[in-house]
């Protein structure tokens, strides 16, 4: 049992590494690897805390680069629709 159990643990931890490859949270993560690995979240969530714990400082770059890469899309997605709108009101 043990043999099999850390094989299976140690691929949840490949998969939520390709996750953090995709830029995932730990919830899209969660949601991913239910839905396609048949993989129940609490499962996946009690992994993801266990890297955090071993790699604390990679999870905290990984935290701030992921905030950096909303707000980026937020500002792009904010200037699009200036533009979007701005576009609209000059035909009218």
């Amino acid at each position: 049992m043990g043999d099999s159990s850390a094989s299976y643990i140690h691929m949840v931890q490949h998969l939520i590494e390709k996750c953090l490859l995709c830029h995932m949270t730990k919830e899209e993560c969660m949601e991913a690897l239910s839905k396609h690995a048949n993989i129940m979240p609490v499962i996946t969530s009690t992994v993801w805390k266990e890297l955090e714990k071993e790699n604390k400082e990679f999870f905290e770059s990984y935290s701030r680069m992921r905030k950096e890469k909303v707000s980026e899309n937020e500002t792009r997605e904010g200037i699009l629709k200036m533009v979007s709108e701005s576009s609209t009101d000059s035909k009218v």
